[in-house]
């Protein structure tokens, strides 16, 4: 099969040990039988493309201050394409209201050779695997917890994660709770409740700066066609993103 054209780390051997495993990754049955018949069978529209039909590892900026994180790669969308949130709707709401915000240079992400950078920002997924009618299991989300683990740690620079859906929401505050800062509610069962611009406080990174989980409806067609998800409301999110910011590390 062909490999991306970035490397999901765009550099570095820690980023491209970590995105050699997810790739390879068979933890979860179900999902590789699914993702593996969607790639064989194929949709009509891409009877002439060779899917991907393997975990789809990050994409984006290493030095990236903004983390977005989403559900799982879409069975036409990531699974054909191999660069999470390419090739389909969803995507083509995300990345053109990353554009919009200054964080991708481009708005638009058909396939993973199409030209697409992001700045400042990398986005990802709570499971890497396409999920059979889009519903992935908890256990199939914590099989994937330690892949969003390892991304967060290599992510020095992060100060805002955007969850993109209630999904995700939770998979990324299973993960940052468990900073000493935040241990003690997560414990207490005190999971913030999601809501579209919801925010939840993290402990600080290494460095002592402060964090934010940033809470979004997800860009799928069920929300964006019914209006419960507009343009506006989208833009907002990556508007008090970029507000939640903090700037890099001196170099």
């Amino acid at each position: 099969m062909p490999s991306p054209e970035q490397p999901a780390a765009g550099g570095g051997d820690d980023f491209e040990r970590l995105e050699a495993e997810i790739t390879a990754c068979r933890r979860c049955p179900r999902l590789v039988a699914w993702r593996e018949q969607v790639a064989e069978e194929r949709r009509a529209a891409f009877r002439d493309e060779e899917y991907w039909g393997r975990p789809v590892p990050g994409f984006g900026d290493p030095q990236a201050r903004l983390l977005v994180v989403g559900l799982a790669p879409a069975a036409h969308g990531g699974n054909r394409t191999g660069r999470v949130f390419t090739g389909d709707r969803s995507g083509d709401w995300l990345y053109a209201a990353l554009w919009r915000a200054g964080y991708a240079n481009q708005p638009t992400s058909r396939h993973r050779d199409d030209g697409l950078a992001l700045s400042g920002c990398w986005v990802s997924a709570a499971v890497r695997c396409a999920p059979p009618a889009n519903k992935p299991t908890p256990e199939e989300r914590d099989a994937c917890t330690p892949f969003l683990e390892r991304e967060v740690a290599l992510l020095a620079e992060v100060s805002v994660v955007v969850a993109l859906g209630r999904f995700a929401w939770d998979a990324a505050w299973s993960v940052l709770a468990r900073d000493a800062g935040t241990r003690s509610a997560r414990a207490a069962g005190r999971r913030p409740t999601f809501a579209h611009l919801a925010e939840a406080a993290l402990a600080p990174d290494p460095a002592g700066r402060p964090r934010t989980l940033l809470a979004s409806f997800h860009p799928s067609q069920q929300n964006t066609f019914t209006g419960r998800l507009t343009e506006p409301m989208f833009d907002a999110v990556f508007a008090r993103a970029a507000a939640l910011t903090t700037p890099s590390r001196p170099q």
